[in-house]
Order: C-alpha cells, then sequence, then structure tokens
C-alpha cells in the first residue's frame, strides 16, 4: 500500500545515467536521472517525506533505481515493475556549447504506465503531485489521469515545463504544457525553454504569460542569474550564487525539489525560492544528476544560517 504520509508525490520516467567528463574519452560514470526523480531526490535530502509514482523493467537499471530511492528515504510503494520492457536511459557528454544528452527510451516501462496503473487511492494524503513536461511527452494518459485525481482532492499540483524537442514537436508540446501549466497551482520554468514556448524573452512577461493560464505561482529559473519570482502580486529578482558550476545536468530539477521540500514545511514562495535558488547553484558543481545534489546542511552553509 502506499504510504499515506507522503507530502511531496512525483510522477515521471527514471533514466539511468551514462555521463562522460569534459576531456575524458571513453570515461563514463554510472549514475541516475530523469527530471522528475532528480527532483524527488532533491526534496527528500532537505527533509520532506516523498513519493514516487513510475514503472522500471525488471532489469539491472530499474534495480538499481529501487535501491537508490530506498537509499534516499522516497517512498517506492507506487513503483511498478514491468517484467515486458526495460528501463530507460540516457548518455551525457560535455562540450563548449555545454551538456547535450542522447536517449535510449523508447518502449520504456515508465512510458507503458497507463492510468489504471494509478488508483483513485494513489495519492493519500499527499500535499502536492509534481509532474513535469517530459512527463506528459513520455507518460500522457497517466499524467492527465493523476493531474485529474489531485484536482478532485484538493491536492497542489507543481508543473515543471521542461521542454524536451527530442521527444515530440514544438506545436504538440506548446499545446499540452500549456495545458499541463494551467492545471497546475505552481509552475516552474527556464528562461530559454520559456522563449521557445511563449515568445517572450523577458522574465516578467514569461510570468504573466503563464499567471494568465491560471497559476498562482511562476518561478523562471535564469540559470547562473538566478531566479524571477512570481507569487501574490509580488515579484521579486533572486540573485544567483557564484560557484565554480562543471555540470549544470540536475540543476532545475534540483531547484524544484528543494523549492517544494521547503514550501510544504511552511515557507513562504519567495523564502523558498531562497533556499533553492542556494541548492540548484551547489548542484552544478559537481558531475550528474543525482550525485551533486545537496543536504540541508550544505545549502544552509551557502546561506550563512
Amino acid at each position: 500500500m502506499p504510504n499515506s504520509a507522503t507530502t511531496i508525490l512525483a510522477l515521471g520516467e527514471p533514466l539511468f545515467e551514462f555521463n562522460r567528463r569534459a576531456g575524458e574519452e571513453g570515461l563514463w560514470l554510472e549514475g541516475h536521472g530523469g527530471d522528475t526523480s532528480n527532483a524527488a531526490i532533491a526534496a527528500a535530502r532537505q527533509g520532506a517525506t516523498v513519493g514516487y509514482i513510475t514503472a522500471l523493467g525488471d532489469d539491472l537499471f530499474g534495480r538499481s533505481f529501487l535501491e537508490l530511492w530506498r537509499r534516499e528515504d522516497v517512498d517506492t510503494s507506487r513503483v511498478k515493475i514491468d517484467a515486458q520492457a526495460t528501463s530507460g536511459l540516457y548518455f551525457v557528454t560535455h562540450g563548449p556549447k555545454g551538456h547535450e544528452f542522447t536517449y535510449r527510451r523508447t518502449g520504456s516501462a515508465a512510458s507503458r504506465l497507463t492510468p489504471i496503473d494509478i488508483p483513485e487511492t494513489v495519492l493519500g494524503s499527499t500535499s502536492v503531485l509534481h509532474v513535469s513536461g517530459i512527463s506528459q511527452a513520455v507518460m500522457g494518459p497517466a499524467v492527465d489521469h493523476a493531474l485529474a485525481l489531485a484536482r478532485r482532492r484538493h491536492v497542489l499540483i507543481s508543473y515543471d515545463t521542461n521542454l524536451r524537442l527530442k521527444l515530440w514537436p514544438l506545436e504538440r508540446a506548446r499545446t499540452a504544457i500549456h495545458a499541463g501549466v494551467a492545471r497546475a497551482d505552481i509552475v516552474f520554468t527556464s528562461i530559454e525553454e520559456a522563449e521557445t514556448l511563449t515568445g517572450h524573452s523577458d522574465p516578467t512577461l514569461i510570468a504573466d504569460f503563464y499567471r494568465g493560464l491560471g497559476p498562482q505561482v511562476i518561478l523562471v529559473k535564469l540559470g547562473a542569474d538566478g531566479v524571477f519570482v512570481v507569487a501574490e502580486e509580488e515579484t521579486k529578482h533572486i540573485a544567483g550564487h557564484r560557484v565554480v558550476a562543471v555540470d549544470a545536468t540536475g540543476a532545475g530539477d534540483t531547484f524544484a525539489g528543494a523549492f517544494l521540500a521547503e514550501h510544504t514545511a511552511g515557507r513562504s514562495v519567495f523564502e523558498a525560492a531562497v533556499y533553492a535558488n542556494a541548492a540548484a547553484a551547489l548542484s552544478t558543481t559537481g558531475y550528474g544528476a543525482v550525485a551533486p545534489i545537496p543536504r540541508r546542511s550544505e545549502v544552509e552553509k551557502l546561506l550563512g544560517k
């Protein structure tokens, strides 16, 4: 049975990661990725009670994820094992233009998850359901079903636009993502993907566009420049932190997870954004999506607490 005490519940596709450091040809570091899984782990490392919904293949990579989530105190009772499919993979390389992703996920176990696999009882006493544009692209009907359940049960919906044009054409992605945003209470986006999706490059105009679709809280991630936050008719730019960044693979996911952990613990939107901004900066100082995600003590040290 699902853990009824779960505060944050994430839904999506985990991907086993092979990450090649810049200048180290032939050396691949094994790790774990997948945007909502990264966010779930980030939230758990800040002390939140977290669960995950997905399907995994009955393979080495799927078992590795189960072990990871158990180590990270992420509840796995909602994870389905699909013996007829494989777990997804991705590869990260680094060059002059930053990091580049190559995926092996077609027909993955997560992509075969259906609404039938997500019963009415799945949310338990969950406070927030976190999904993304990637979740929608890979497992659309299951995500739509989960969002409908969350709405009926008055569970807050957190949505990260996470645009990946390798998964679907822009017009289809734009339509689906904006429909997802319209059902959300909290929206995360990056300045780059928001410009592609909305046509706006100004964070204020991006936030206005998304607020017009319905959400009350918009967080526009600006990379090294920090984050632009809109909530309750108030706006604030939170400056970035000066760190030695080597790999931004999971920075946005770390931001989302850390924000949700802080916000569900009673912090204001702006307090949670300040904390998440520091956590995201720290996550860029190591390679891989999961390994560099900081714990609370590290974030508080950066913030001078």
